[in-house]
């Protein structure tokens, strides 16, 4: 059974601001043991508050590595690109001096591509923090059930990256792998609303092949809002 910590907010801004706070004073820490740290983060709406407030923190963001949990196989250009959002949300104001680690290159599939992504994300890792969110199908990152390489990416000797194809997901996807998240020192899933709150509950007890949020959740802090 995973362990996790539940915090309930009276509502979505208190949240965010909250939560980008808690995550600059995290980076902060982690800056004082090691010369650079990274942060990995969802695309999607969820996080862009988060977003909006952290990106003013005051820290040594030159010292800080942003990189996604996973992206769509589409070109930045993309209304579909997720790092379209962390780019205009997040890199920018104090965060603009945070170096950008990109899940994708130019290429047809990302297999063409995996090995180099990979490996410029190796000496980033373990993260230092680590931001999710969950579908309402208990999916987190592109960690989807039923998806074709989900025990693979589940794996303890799973690789950094997978590509994930999806019978929900138009493109295919790249994404971290079950054992690069849930080794990040700090991990935080956002989840918004009623709906979401009960695919939390029942998530609860399942093994990860039905409910890959419950790769990740183990000693998480869950922040939710209606």
């Amino acid at each position: 059974m995973t362990n996790y910590e539940l915090r309930d907010y009276p509502d979505r801004e208190l949240l965010a601001m909250d939560l980008a706070n808690q995550i600059a004073g995290e980076l902060r820490s982690a800056l004082g043991h090691r010369e650079r740290v990274a942060l990995a983060v969802p695309g999607g709406t969820s996080p862009g508050p988060v977003f909006d407030a952290l990106c003013a923190a005051d820290l040594d963001w030159s010292r800080v590595d942003v990189l996604l949990t996973d992206e769509r196989w589409v070109p930045e250009s993309s209304a579909r690109s997720n790092t379209r959002l962390v780019r205009e949300r997040l890199l920018t104001d104090r965060a603009a001096a945070a170096r950008y680690l990109p899940l994708y290159a130019a290429a047809d599939t990302p297999e063409d591509k995996l090995a180099g992504l990979a490996e410029a994300i190796a000496p980033s890792l373990p993260l230092a923090v680590v931001l999710l969110g969950m579908g309402a199908d208990m999916h987190t990152a592109s960690l989807f059930p039923g998806a074709d390489k989900l025990a693979e990416a589940l794996a303890s000797d799973a690789p950094i990256l997978l590509p994930m194809r999806a019978s929900g997901a138009p493109e295919p996807r790249i994404t971290l792998t079950a054992p690069v998240l849930d080794g990040a020192m700090k991990k935080h899933v956002v989840i918004l609303g009623a709906e979401k709150r009960a695919v939390l509950k029942k998530a609860r007890g399942l093994p990860p092949q039905e409910a890959p949020v419950n790769a990740i959740l183990d000693e998480a802090v869950v922040h939710w809002a209606e």
